[in-house]
């Protein structure tokens, strides 16, 4: 069993910063990538940013520049630096991860439970 626990969400001002943390755990052979995505109420859930086993990032384009993702591969862990906060940033982020199984050798989509990130003066 594999779980992805994220860590790290709260109230902030606008311009104020939060950093988002997942934690994966269980029989984990190795992580393709690690990510995170939001999803606002009335909205579907989007893409926030990605990182690969190799280190490369992706960006939604409403939060380049602003968040910047890391990843610990020995720790298998992720976190999201978001820095100058807006009121169209808040929502449920949920933690993703593409791992392969140390049981088995095969690759695996999994989903964290959400930490819920609000923006409001």
């Amino acid at each position: 069993q594999v779980h992805l626990v994220e860590s790290g969400g709260g109230l902030v001002q606008p311009g104020g910063s939060l950093r988002l943390s997942c934690a994966a755990s269980g029989s984990i052979s190795s992580i393709v990538y690690m990510g995170w995505y939001r999803q606002a109420p009335g909205k579907q859930r989007e893409l926030v940013a990605r990182i690969g086993s190799g280190g490369s990032t992706n960006y939604a384009d409403s939060v380049k520049g602003r968040f910047t993702i890391s990843r610990d591969n020995a720790k298998n862990t992720v976190d999201l630096q978001m820095n100058s906060l807006k009121p169209e940033d808040a929502a449920v982020y949920y933690c993703n991860a593409d791992l392969v199984l140390s049981t088995t050798g095969l690759e695996y989509l999994y989903w964290g439970q959400g930490t819920q990130v609000t923006v409001s003066s």
